[in-house]
């Protein structure tokens, strides 16, 4: 894995890295219901190591800041950490969370919603708040794909009626603003961090974005996809293909051991 230019990079000049993170699928496996999601064990402490010797540690996440550190208890000891939610609309540092105000066809999406799904017998949908955006999940239906296709026409029309878009994902459609994106927050970042390489983990549709900032930044960079059966786009893109979130903290746990010798 040396040998890929990127790695490389990293352990070369640990801190002029920046290691970008999906969470969902990434950190933490997916589970049928995202209330019930959680980190996996070891990524905190393999995080806080890394995190004492490379630029800067962020999580890009399509979740809220506050749900990120509240699935991941000791996220924040992890040094210089970085939590970009809601696809880069929200940043959590330090402590601290900045946010624009929410956009306004969120509300009226989340009251519509629930009697759009009545209406089209969406029997085993889930809505999943997300404050300044909202989720359906199919992942709980008797056939979760085909709900999935019949779903996408119906909220994309929803979407658009109240100024949102739609992102795919692992059995989910998400209704969110538009003008952010995982590769939009991630480019802002590395240009904030003066960044000399870059990683960048993720397991969704939604990351693919995150892969071509990466290659578009023109930096010694490595994309690495957290390998599941749902979703091969990403593995056919990544430089580095690991089993799943033990594979990704396997991953960033050799870095971590490399770097805190050097």
């Amino acid at each position: 894995m040396r040998n890929i230019p990127g790695i490389q990079a990293i352990l070369t000049d640990p801190a002029g890295a920046v290691i970008g993170l999906d969470f969902d699928g990434t950190l933490s496996p997916i589970v049928s219901d995202p209330a019930s999601a959680g980190i996996h064990p070891e990524a905190p402490r393999v995080l806080t190591t890394l995190g004492a010797h490379v630029g800067a540690v962020a999580i890009l996440t399509g979740r809220p800041a506050a749900t990120v550190l509240e699935l991941g208890p000791g996220l924040t000891d992890v040094p210089g950490l970085v939590v970009l939610g809601h696809y880069g609309f929200e940043r959590w540092e330090a402590g601290r969370i900045s946010a624009p105000p929410p956009p306004p066809g969120v509300p009226h999406v989340k009251a519509e919603l629930p009697l759009l799904l009545d209406s089209l017998g969406a029997s085993g949908a889930l809505i999943e708040d997300k404050g300044r955006a909202v989720a359906v999940h199919t992942r709980r239906a008797p056939d979760p794909e085909t709900l999935l296709a019949a779903l996408r026409e119906p909220l994309t029309k929803l979407a658009e009626k109240h100024g949102l878009v739609v992102e795919p994902g692992r059995f989910v459609l998400e209704l969110r603003p538009s003008g952010m994106d995982k590769g939009h927050a991630l480019s802002l970042f590395l240009a904030e961090r003066d960044a000399r390489s870059v990683m960048f983990v993720g397991d969704d549709l939604g990351d693919l974005a995150a892969f071509d900032a990466v290659k578009a930044s023109g930096l010694p960079g490595v994309t690495v996809c957290s390998g599941s059966a749902e979703v091969t786009a990403l593995a056919d893109r990544a430089d580095v293909v690991v089993d799943g979130p033990d594979g990704v903290v396997a991953l960033l746990g050799e870095l971590a051991a490399v770097v805190s010798r050097s």
